[in-house]
């Protein structure tokens, strides 16, 4: 018989050993880094938004679950681009759903982020009145109270608006407020009208009886899903998964739109014509998800209005962050796996 402290000794490696494996099966490799099919932990923190319905779609099917594991996914809400961005910038999400134009502002100004898949060309701004206001054409809005959601695309849809009005921000009072603020402000009368964005648009539009003063797509920029430089560094099989994940989402929901509706209706808690206005009429899905030159042919029409509202440092920091904007070969290698 062996002595007791290699006995003793020979236990403790035993325990550490099972240790070990107890960790790997945890969601560590042997070398420290995650499986994409390990169980256990946070491997990716990924925003969800109202106005982006391939995120709720997969977040309430689970498949990022079920591929990665139980309790990979924190789920964050993104109330609009402007939080997105704030979130993004903090670390707090790995991957958020933005408007182009938000996007473009953030990586000019500094924020390490990459355009990684297009989940939608959406209409989903426009310049809202209630249905009493005499206001019925944007040259009517000089020396009026407007709610907008700064660093939002309704907020630059708004400052399209006033140019092709004649009129610059300088003419109207533009009053910052968060999206559902910005529609109950306009409804109860402290502001004259409402750089709006879906589904709060529709649902003020089907509930209240608001009108639409001015729609314009082209003004709309497309729907951008944002990742951290060094999480596509990192975790480049984690951010193929959440982009094959929203291919799958797409297809689901071109073959289930009344089911798309409903996800919609209950994630954000309208009524399902409200989402119906959304997801139906107003929003493309069926479109190309390589960002690309579409996109950028959008956002460089926006550049010179971002240097004059001096909301970029220069044009040429603008360019170059246009320039760097897109990483294209996450949604390259998804395209075509919507059916998986």
């Amino acid at each position: 018989m062996r002595p007791f402290s290699a006995r003793l000794a020979a236990l403790a490696t035993a325990v550490l050993a099972l240790a070990g494996l107890a960790g790997c099966a945890q969601g560590e490799n042997t070398d420290g880094s995650v499986g994409a099919q390990d169980s256990g932990g946070v491997k990716v923190r990924l925003d969800y938004a109202y106005y982006n319905p391939e995120s709720l779609v997969i977040k309430e099917q689970g498949w990022l679950e079920q591929e990665l594991g139980p309790g990979s996914v924190e789920w964050v809400l993104s109330q609009g681009s402007n939080k997105a961005n704030e979130n993004l910038r903090a670390k707090a999400i790995d991957i958020g759903s933005t408007a182009g134009t938000p996007a473009l502002l953030a990586r000019a100004n500094g924020s390490p982020i990459r355009t990684i898949d297009i989940y939608s060309r959406p209409e989903w701004s426009a310049i809202v009145v209630t249905k009493d206001s005499p206001i019925t054409s944007p040259e009517q809005l000089r020396g009026k109270k407007i709610a907008a959601t700064q660093g939002t695309d309704p907020y630059f849809f708004l400052l399209q608006t006033l140019a092709v009005a004649g009129l610059t921000r300088d003419d109207v009072e533009i009053i910052n407020l968060q999206h559902s603020d910005g529609k109950l402000a306009l409804e109860r009368g402290d502001v004259d009208a409402w750089a709006g964005l879906d589904p709060f648009m529709a649902q003020t539009e089907l509930e209240a009886g608001s009108r639409l003063i001015y729609r314009n797509l082209d003004f709309n920029s497309y729907g951008l899903l944002n990742a951290n430089e060094d999480f596509l560094q990192s975790k480049p099989d984690i951010a193929a998964a959440v982009v094959r994940a929203y291919e799958r989402a797409r297809q689901w929901i071109k073959d289930n739109p009344e089911g798309a509706v409903t996800t919609l209706a209950n994630a954000a808690s309208i009524k399902p014509e409200i989402a119906r206005q959304q997801l139906l009429t107003r929003t493309q899905i069926d479109i190309d998800p390589v960002p690309g030159e579409p996109q950028r042919e959008v956002l460089n029409r926006l550049l010179p209005l971002l240097v004059a509202d001096g909301l970029v440092r220069s044009e040429q920091e603008a360019r170059t962050a246009l320039e760097t904007l897109f990483e294209p070969r996450f949604a390259q290698e998804a395209k075509g796996a919507g059916g998986a």
